[in-house]
C-alpha cells in the first residue's frame, strides 16, 4: 500500500491541481445569489447557486468597495473570479474580484465592440483633446434640472468661483429617450457663441441606467462639439464611451465642476501675492526714478546757466582782484621809476646845481649864456645866478686854461 497523506497534504495536493487549471483561474459563472452576508471587515460571503448546484464565493472588501450596490438574496449575477480551494475547510470556491446583474456581460460586449470601433476611428485619440479655459465666463451644462448632480454642481462652481455663469441646457439622463435628447442638448449649448465648455454630467447608477452614455450617435457628437466637453458620469469607478470621446473626463459631476473651475480662494491668495510684487516692484522702480531724477538734477544744476554765470563772475572777480594788483604793482613800479627819474632830473637841474655851489653866467645884455671865455669879451656885463639870486659883474680880464 502507498503511504498515505495527510488531510493538509492532500488539500495542498488539490489546491495546486485547482491553481495549475487556467480556466479555473478566469471563469466567468452566473447564478442566484443565497446566504449573502457582510463581514465586520468588509469581506462579502454569499452562495451562488443554480437548480442543481451551490458554489461558495468570497468577496474581498477592496473588490467589494468597486461595487455600485451590494447584491441581495435572490438576485441573478454575474461574477467573474478564480476558483481554489480554502484549506482550512477543504472546500473550493469562488474568489469573486466581479460582480453585476445577469445580463450585464451582454452589454460589456456591446460596450467592448463599440468602443474597438470608435477607438480605431481616432474618436478617443489624446491628440483631439483640448485644453479647459482656465477662467471660464459661461459653463453650458446637459443633466436633468431635478438631479441631485445638477444641485451638487451648483453648490461647488458658488462655492469655487462665483463669477462664472451656469447656463442648463436640459435633457433627460436616462432611458431610451436620453441619448436624443442629450445630442439635441449639445448641438443648443454649440450653437451659441457665448459658451466657453460644456459639462455632460449624472449622477451613479447601474451599468443599464448609464447606458445612453454608450449611444454611438452620442458619443460622436460629443467627439463633433465645437465646444471642449468635460464629462462627469456615475461614479469614479463608471467608465462610459461618452467619457473616452469627451475632451476631459472627471469621476463625478462634483469633481469636474472643480475641474471647469479655478478656486476663488487660491485665485485671491494669487491675486495678493502678484499685488504685493507689483507694489515692491513699482516702489523699486519710483526708488530708481527719484535716484535717476536726482543725480540728473544735480547735473542740470551743475549745467545751468545760472551756475555758468555765477562762475564767470567768480572769475571775473578773480581777473578783476588779479588785474588791480597787477596795476597797483605796475602803478608802483612807475611811480617808482617816476621818483627816481625825478630825483635824476631834480639833481641834474640847475637849481641844484646852483645849490650846490655852482653859478650860471650870462650878457647882461641879451641873456645869452656864457659857456666860454670867446663869449665875453673885455667890459661885458655879465649877470651871475646862484641859488639865493644874482649878482652883476664886468669882465675885467680873459684868461685861458693852458
Amino acid at each position: 500500500m502507498a503511504e498515505p497523506f495527510t488531510v493538509h497534504q492532500i488539500t495542498l495536493y488539490i489546491r495546486d491541481l485547482f491553481d495549475l487549471d487556467l480556466t479555473l483561474q478566469d471563469v466567468w459563472i452566473e447564478g442566484e445569489v443565497s446566504n449573502f452576508k457582510q463581514a465586520a471587515s468588509g469581506h462579502l460571503y454569499f452562495t451562488l447557486k443554480d437548480a442543481n448546484s451551490e458554489l461558495a464565493c468570497v468577496m474581498w472588501r477592496s473588490q467589494a468597495a468597486q461595487l455600485s450596490a451590494l447584491p441581495r438574496h435572490g438576485d441573478a449575477v454575474l461574477v467573474h473570479g478564480r476558483i481554489a480551494v480554502y484549506e482550512a475547510r477543504g472546500q473550493y470556491q469562488l474568489y469573486c474580484d466581479m460582480l453585476q446583474p445577469a445580463g450585464v456581460g451582454e452589454l460589456n460586449r456591446q460596450f467592448e465592440l463599440l468602443k474597438a470601433k470608435l477607438d480605431a476611428e481616432g474618436l478617443f485619440d489624446a491628440e483631439r483633446k483640448r485644453a479647459l479655459p482656465r477662467t471660464p465666463h459661461r459653463i453650458g451644462v446637459v443633466t436633468s434640472p431635478t438631479t441631485a448632480a445638477f444641485q451638487d454642481i451648483q453648490n461647488v462652481i458658488r462655492r469655487r468661483y462665483p463669477l462664472v455663469e451656469i447656463l442648463l441646457s436640459p435633457a433627460q439622463v436616462q432611458g431610451r429617450d436620453a441619448a436624443p435628447q442629450i445630442i439635441a442638448a449639445l448641438d443648443r449649448l454649440n450653437r451659441r457663441d457665448d459658451i466657453d465648455v460644456i459639462l455632460l454630467a449624472r449622477g451613479g447608477g447601474s451599468l443599464e441606467d448609464l447606458w445612453c452614455f454608450n449611444d454611438e450617435a452620442l458619443v460622436r457628437a460629443v467627439a463633433a462639439s465645437r465646444l471642449p466637453v468635460v464629462t462627469g458620469v456615475g461614479h469614479e469607478i463608471d467608465f462610459t464611451l461618452v467619457d473616452f470621446a469627451a475632451d476631459h473626463r472627471a469621476p463625478t459631476p462634483s469633481a469636474a465642476a472643480e475641474l471647469l473651475t479655478p478656486d476663488g480662494a487660491a485665485l485671491r491668495q494669487e491675486l495678493r501675492l502678484r499685488r504685493d510684487r507689483l507694489e515692491g516692484a513699482l516702489l523699486n522702480a519710483l526708488d530708481g526714478w527719484r535716484d535717476r531724477l536726482e543725480a540728473n538734477q544735480r547735473w542740470l544744476e551743475r549745467l545751468s546757466p545760472a551756475v555758468t554765470v555765477q562762475n564767470a563772475r567768480q572769475r571775473v572777480d578773480d581777473m578783476t582782484g588779479r588785474m588791480d594788483a597787477a596795476l597797483r604793482r605796475t602803478l608802483e613800479r612807475r611811480r617808482d621809476r617816476l621818483d627816481a627819474r625825478a630825483r635824476a632830473l631834480h639833481a641834474a637841474s640847475p637849481d641844484a646845481l646852483l645849490a650846490r655851489g655852482y653859478a650860471m653866467v650870462s650878457r647882461t645884455a641879451d641873456g645869452r649864456r656864457v659857456t666860454s671865455i670867446q663869449d665875453a669879451a673885455e667890459g661885458t656885463s655879465l649877470t651871475i645866478t646862484l641859488h639865493d639870486g644874482q649878482l652883476t659883474a664886468t669882465v675885467r680880464e680873459r684868461r685861458a686854461d693852458s
